[in-house]
């Protein structure tokens, strides 16, 4: 697995917090707060409503195929670029026919 620095902001308390708990557990900072985010990205994506807007991310054309089928799944994500590309062909007869 790749690993990327990322530089960003916490409270205080939560920094406080993470390192408590790296303390109680014998991991680090970092191992605590990946740990914490998995923790999060897994409870959004068994959640319907989040899956649901990821898709229309993906339909938007806001988001790549890979992106979306690492978060909802690949053969979900495949269902929806199937039901995506018979949109766009319809819109696209729909517009054709418009400028006859």
């Amino acid at each position: 697995m790749s690993t990327k620095r990322v530089n960003f902001r916490l409270p205080e308390e939560l920094i406080t917090q993470a390192d408590v708990a790296a303390e109680v557990t014998h991991k680090n900072r970092t191992e605590v707060l990946i740990e914490a985010l998995r923790q999060y990205l897994a409870e959004k994506e068994s959640d319907e409503s989040f899956r649901e807007a990821v898709v229309e991310l993906y339909l938007d054309d806001r988001i790549e195929f890979e992106k979306l089928a690492e978060v909802i799944g690949r053969q979900d994500a495949e269902a929806v670029r199937s039901s995506k590309n018979v949109l766009d062909r319809g819109e696209d007869l729909a517009e054709k026919l418009a400028d006859r």
